[in-house]
């Protein structure tokens, strides 16, 4: 902080870490592109890479003033603002979407194609890295997932954890200042970042640990959000798609992704690195992901 501003220093957390975790690095030269273009990102300052200084490599950024909501039913506002904060959400998703990444000098910051065989491979390798039990539907899913996979070859940025609590909203409009948490960013497939953003109309309510929230049970229509079909259809008019086929594949696949990601935590807790209750609250719900998963890879087909 300094008398007339306020920073944001964001850095890797120190100890045992997997490959590719908290890439802060990338994190920075993904909102440094996506700010020069004018996407709701924070300002960044500075990467520091000299792991002396604090540690760890951290880099600098603003601090953006607004509101952060955690509840995806928006608990307090009407209707009408509920529905407002919701095509925020949407546009900016699709905004992203639609950006030019090789223009904005971001061609070498993913390989290009084969976007899901790539991240079921990463997260099958983190998966086994911090396995702790057996999970048989994890296990079905690592088979049958690369064999399956849609033959839709489109290509953007994607956020990878694109969601409610990682940007900060205008402090009374229903428009975004700052999408936040970059770490997971990379070039791929629009499709499976935009799935990864619906699932908190597919999560169970009484939570799984994803961080996506749920919508299970809520009345919608009542509340002003609008339903999973209005909200594809709001992305899909704003991207120009016509619809989105496979989509029981894509659910397999994020909850899979997701299940991957907690069973990080679950390794982190089994190595020491994270012991907090609410790390092994979280590291639990591995196993009913992938329940969910295998449940949506049979409605796609899976036997």
């Amino acid at each position: 902080m300094t008398p007339g501003q306020r920073y944001v220093l964001r850095r890797k957390p120190p100890g045992k870490l997997l490959p590719s975790a908290h890439a802060v690095d990338r994190e920075f030269r993904v909102i440094s592109a996506l700010h020069k273009v004018g996407f709701p990102v924070p300002r960044p300052y500075h990467l520091c890479t000299d792991e002396s200084i604090a540690g760890t490599m951290f880099y600098v950024m603003d601090c953006v003033e607004g509101r952060i909501l955690w509840e995806p039913m928006l608990p307090g506002m009407t209707p009408r603002e509920r529905h407002a904060i919701y095509d925020a959400m949407n546009e900016t998703l699709a905004r992203l979407h639609s950006i030019d990444y090789k223009a904005i000098g971001l061609e070498d910051f993913g390989k290009p194609g084969n976007y899901f065989a790539r991240q079921i491979s990463r997260w099958t390798q983190q998966y086994k890295l911090s396995e702790t039990e057996t999970v048989p539907e994890m296990d079905r899913l690592i088979e049958w997932l690369p064999k399956n996979i849609p033959d839709d070859q489109s290509e953007s940025i994607v956020h990878g954890d694109y969601r409610l609590d990682n940007m900060i909203l205008h402090p009374t409009e229903a428009r975004i200042l700052a999408v936040l948490d970059w770490e997971l960013c990379t070039i791929g497939h629009p499709l499976g970042d935009f799935t990864y953003h619906i699932m908190q109309w597919r999560m169970p309510a009484g939570g799984t640990g994803g961080g996506t929230g749920s919508l299970a049970g809520a009345d919608l229509r009542a509340l002003g959000i609008p339903t999973e079909e209005e909200y594809v259809a709001m992305y899909c008019t704003q991207t120009g798609r016509k619809g989105i086929e496979h989509i029981d594949y894509y659910f397999a696949y994020n909850f899979f992704r997701i299940a991957g990601i907690l069973q990080g935590i679950a390794g982190r807790v089994r190595d020491g690195t994270a012991s907090s209750e609410h790390a092994r609250q979280t590291a639990a719900n591995v196993r009913p992901l992938a329940e969910l998963g295998w449940q949506f890879a049979q409605r796609a087909g899976a036997a």
